[in-house]
């Protein structure tokens, strides 16, 4: 089965809004569902906030401090939102993030507004072209900044190694960072995962993005059955 008939048929059945898109690394092949809509980040963020102060320390000449290493430990193992403020005030907010997204190739991500890094309005095909910059060769990210960064996504902790991550069995790995928020005009969740992972001898770069749900576990459940069923339709494929 395809991965555009087997993402469609979930979202066939589906409240509230839901995009996917993937990256074949074995192929070079990619595919993206439901590219129409702009979703609202929450923590996802946090992996661009970090590529960000990352591309900064490497202008500066020097290396993260101490504190900001543990900073950045905590955001994204443990999706700490008051390191994210700390780090989102060190690059600049909105601005800093805005200029990095520029030398990452993001076009269609706008910073949040203000100290709203959670806010951040993004596209499934631009949180697929910050994984490049991550888990790819061809990055304005050093190899040490890279790997650092994807140290961090593989080591999240367990209560949150949830969304892409599903259906994996033992000879599969998963470096993720995941986000959850629900807005407060309509009390709807937001619930994101994005990613790479390896199974069946396939590398796959994975976003899943979706809104409108009715609650986090809704929103989790339906993250993790598109990441399940692109994931399939790739190795089947």
């Amino acid at each position: 089965m395809r991965v555009e008939e087997a993402v469609r048929e979930v979202l066939a059945g589906a409240e509230g809004n839901a995009a996917v898109a993937v990256l074949d690394l074995s192929t070079g092949e990619s595919v993206q569902v439901g590219a129409e809509h702009d979703f609202v980040t929450a923590s996802i963020v946090k992996v661009d906030i970090l590529a960000t102060l990352l591309l900064q320390a490497s202008d500066a000449g020097r290396s993260l401090t101490a504190q900001e290493e543990r900073q950045a430990s905590v955001m994204i193992e443990n999706s700490d939102n008051a390191a994210a403020n700390a780090l989102w005030d060190a690059i600049g907010g909105a601005e800093g993030l805005a200029k990095a997204n520029l030398r990452l190739g993001l076009t269609e991500t706008t910073p949040g507004p203000g100290v709203y890094w959670g806010l951040t309005q993004t596209t499934p095909a631009d949180q697929l072209r910050l994984l490049q910059a991550v888990f790819g060769e061809d990055s304005v990210l050093s190899a040490d900044a890279r790997g650092y960064l994807r140290g961090l996504m593989g080591s999240v902790a367990s209560d949150q190694d949830w969304g892409i991550s599903a259906g994996l069995d033992d000879s599969g790995s998963v470096h993720l960072k995941n986000g959850w928020l629900a807005r407060s005009e309509s009390g709807l969740w937001v619930v994101n995962s994005i990613g790479r992972v390896e199974a069946d001898g396939d590398t796959l770069l994975l976003a899943v993005l979706c809104d409108g749900q009715a609650s986090q576990k809704a929103g989790i459940s339906l993250v993790e059955d598109l990441a399940e069923r692109t994931r399939t339709a790739v190795t089947d494929g």
